[in-house]
């Protein structure tokens, strides 16, 4: 079974050209929405005092990806984008590699990554209980599930576990103390 992979995207907009750039990140995402194997995509504005755009692309799997790097498409796309950013910093990542940072020492612990995703999911799933767990209360479970799920899964995905890890990335990425730092390499072990 294949692994859905995201590409993420960095793009510094040049001076002056914010709409445009805005303008052009949709259209973007609205072209990969013709591609087999596209699974959803999302523009993340940058913070108060930067300029620094994300786009994320998530694909069924590196193949359908590939095609639609590669189409003529995209390549036209890219090129009526020319000037509008600086040059692009692209990574690539499976599972929830894409939150965290690459794999590596300065990732966080799978502990510190666990509490950032369920510091997300809980109030967003109590909140959706609330709101519509009447209504679903009358389902048996197999369906109640299947649409929280679909319901939950993409504002996770794309918004509320991105927040988190943005909130808690002082805390996610603070150096271990030397006992901290010991312990968790007897845990890898």
């Amino acid at each position: 079974m294949s692994t859905p992979v995201t590409l993420m995207v960095a793009r510094r907009v040049t001076n002056g050209r914010y709409e445009d750039l805005i303008a052009w990140l949709h259209e973007g995402e609205q072209l990969a929405t013709d591609f087999p194997g596209y699974l959803g995509s999302g523009v993340l504005a940058p913070p108060p005092q930067d300029d620094e755009f994300q786009i994320i692309f998530r694909f069924a799997d590196e193949a359908t990806l590939h095609a639609w790097e590669h189409s003529v498409s995209r390549k036209a796309w890219l090129l009526r984008g020319s000037g509008l950013f600086e040059q692009p910093l692209e990574r690539r990542v499976s599972g929830i590699d894409g939150w965290f940072g690459a794999p590596g020492p300065q990732r966080p612990p799978r502990w510190k990554q666990a509490v950032a995703i369920w510091l997300a999911f809980f109030p967003v799933s109590l909140l959706f209980n609330l709101l519509f767990g009447h209504w679903l209360a009358e389902l048996s479970l197999l369906p109640r599930v299947l649409l929280g799920t679909v319901a939950l899964t993409p504002l996770m995905v794309y918004l509320f576990i991105p927040l988190s890890t943005r909130c808690l990335a002082g805390w996610l990425n603070a150096a271990p103390t030397p006992s901290t730092a010991a312990r968790e390499a007897l845990r890898a072990q």
